[in-house]
């Protein structure tokens, strides 16, 4: 990169990286493990059961989950265990502080993957930011580890909007890019949402999977020839316990209620269905208009991958019809619920076969409630 290059200030996405991890579940998989922990929980608690004192757990089935979410399996860093009725939790082994951690070893492998397509190197990047759900720990910044370990002189900071965490990083980056404080940022999304996961909980043990996930930001002056226009970015957010997790520092000052559900994840499905859908539309809408986009003319919509159905619907308020696969393609059937990775896989998957000129939206929501749209158009 000649580093005279004067920047324009117009943001573009030069490349994306993706890892995955080598081991998946399927919903056959999951369902018997699930199953044979509620046949175990019913037996050791039958007495209880039948007086009235504990609630019976209800299996889980193959058919429920992909009515429910179109999910049918999904990758996870630790399958053994999760599927061990025993057990149903990931297990890692803990690293000692001079180890690159978990969540910045598969960020830096997509962020890899994200330069070399890009033809870029450390020297040419400026800042990193780690935008993911949760954070393997408070501090260090899990960006800066990852800046450490890809040997990059800038900065970095972590961001955490849950579902959405990545495109508000796209903004975030494009700001800094419009306002001349950056001409190059990775955006890194390392999600193992298996942690946060309640396995034994039937509406929800099916959701989530683990992969990483990092979109290259830069400045059009130093583009590459083939990449995508930033055209308008929007950021919405309002408050709803609908999607919560109440982990923290602090509840060790609670100790009563230390590794109760609500440590984990923990929604109210319908509500977010009902209440989620329309304001994404909605804002989806309202941003195409001020950018001068007609919505029904988009090429394709990489959506947050949470639930199948309510993909469907707000592709078809946007375009108004129905989409097809090619219009609105879909990841969550083998990787699950990735949370802010979502709608990059589906970007970084399904967009090498768009023609020049061809305008495309990125959009995740989820709890916060919390959306981002980001606006694109292929450069070449």
């Amino acid at each position: 990169m000649t580093q005279q290059t004067s920047m324009t200030g117009r943001p573009v996405i030069s490349a994306t990286g993706l890892f995955t991890p080598e081991q998946s579940i399927s919903n056959e998989e999951l369902v018997a493990s699930f199953n044979a922990f509620v046949e175990r929980f019913n037996a050791q608690n039958a007495d209880a059961i039948a007086a009235g004192e504990v609630e019976a757990l209800h299996p889980s089935s193959v058919e429920f989950i992909e009515k429910a979410s179109g999910i049918k399996a999904r990758h996870v860093l630790s399958k053994e265990p999760i599927l061990d009725p025993a057990i149903m939790e990931p297990r890692l082994e803990e690293r000692g502080n001079d180890e690159l951690s978990q969540m910045a070893e598969i960020g830096v492998a997509a962020c890899r993957q994200a330069l070399e397509r890009a033809g870029r190197d450390a020297a040419d990047i400026d800042a990193v930011l780690c935008a993911a759900s949760n954070m393997e720990r408070p501090y260090p910044a899990m960006a800066i580890e990852i800046q450490q370990a890809l040997g990059i002189d800038g900065f970095g900071f972590d961001m955490n909007v849950a579902c959405s965490s990545a495109t508000f990083g796209i903004q975030t980056a494009a700001d800094y890019i419009r306002a001349g404080n950056a001409k190059s940022v990775l955006v890194v999304s390392p999600e193992i949402t298996s942690g946060h996961l309640n396995w034994r909980d039937r509406d929800s043990h099916f959701i989530f999977g683990d992969v990483a996930t990092a979109v290259l930001v830069e400045d059009a002056a130093i583009a590459p020839a083939e990449h995508w226009d930033i055209l308008g970015t929007k950021l919405k957010t309002v408050f709803s316990n609908n999607i919560r997790n109440n982990f923290g520092f602090l509840n060790r000052a609670a100790p009563e209620g230390v590794g109760k559900a609500d440590k984990l994840f923990v929604q109210e499905g319908r509500k977010v269905f009902k209440e989620v859908v329309p304001m994404v539309a909605e804002m989806i809408v309202s941003e195409a208009d001020r950018l001068g986009i007609d919505p029904q003319g988009l090429r394709r919509l990489w959506l947050h991958q949470a639930n199948a159905g309510m993909n469907r619907l707000i592709a078809q308020r946007v375009l108004g019809h129905e989409a097809d696969a090619d219009e609105s393609p879909t990841v969550l059937d083998t990787y699950g619920n990735t949370s802010s990775a979502g709608s990059i896989i589906a970007f970084h998957l399904h967009s090498e076969d768009l023609a020049e000129g061809d305008t495309g939206l990125i959009c995740s929501f989820g709890a916060g409630y919390s959306a981002g749209t980001v606006f694109v158009r292929k450069a070449a």
